[in-house]
């Protein structure tokens, strides 16, 4: 039997990417995805469980053993309607997750979080994800690895002027990032679920990827 990864977010921009490579992926035999509604694909691999409220995951832990557990979760303010319900989903949902993880004794968790993440900022967006990073540490004992991913190239759902000007704007002048700007360097979704499958074999120890590093893990497989 091959590893099996559990998928927290597969609707989501990264997550969709991530299953989808997962789905190909010689390593893994079973693809567990956690939705709201039905997301049906017809490969042997997949294996979908339905949840209507993710707060409540926690009675469904008997069926979420994995090898792999990872959470693309993520929502904007705008979205989420408010600062509280933005919260819920990015710092506590990723904190039920950790905690399941290290219940089930997985041996990797993978998070996306997000470039700039701090939890002494002035930023609430920004600040959320660093308070989420240290609560998970501090949750789960397994291999941990927490990506923070800059600005997100690929086709999301729904349309976001802010961003898609964003999106050209750094598509057009990313050369000019370089040195210590290479991690607020536009990256494609594509990179970012490939990096979130290969972490899982690296060591402990090193636990932050920023965005530029996850850019020179996508070459090296090109090598």
């Amino acid at each position: 039997m091959g590893r099996t990864a559990v998928v927290f977010g597969s609707t989501g921009l990264v997550g969709r990417e991530l299953v989808s490579q997962l789905l190909v992926h010689e390593a893994y035999s079973k693809v567990i995805v956690l939705v709201r509604r039905s997301v049906p694909i017809p490969n042997l691999k997949y294996e979908q469980l339905i949840v209507p409220d993710f707060a409540a995951m926690q009675q469904y832990k008997n069926k979420l053993h994995g090898t792999d557990y990872f959470c693309c979760i993520g929502t904007t303010i705008k979205t989420a309607g408010t600062r509280e319900a933005f919260r819920k989903v990015d710092f506590e949902i990723p904190i039920q997750i950790a905690q399941m993880a290290n219940e089930l004794s997985v041996p990797n968790l993978v998070v996306i979080s997000s470039v700039g993440a701090n939890p002494h900022t002035n930023n609430f967006y920004l600040r959320t994800k660093g308070e989420m990073e240290i609560a998970v540490r501090t949750i789960f004992n397994g291999n941990l690895k927490i990506l923070r991913p800059s600005l997100l190239v690929g086709d999301r759902k729904e349309y976001r002027f802010g961003e898609r000007a964003a999106k050209l704007s750094m598509i057009a002048f990313g050369w000019l990032f370089i040195g210590g700007l290479k991690k607020y360097k536009a990256i494609h979704v594509r990179k970012v679920a490939q990096a979130m499958i290969q972490v899982t074999e690296m060591s402990e120890d090193k636990i932050f990827l920023e965005s530029d590093e996850l850019q020179e893990l996508y070459l090296t497989t090109l090598l």
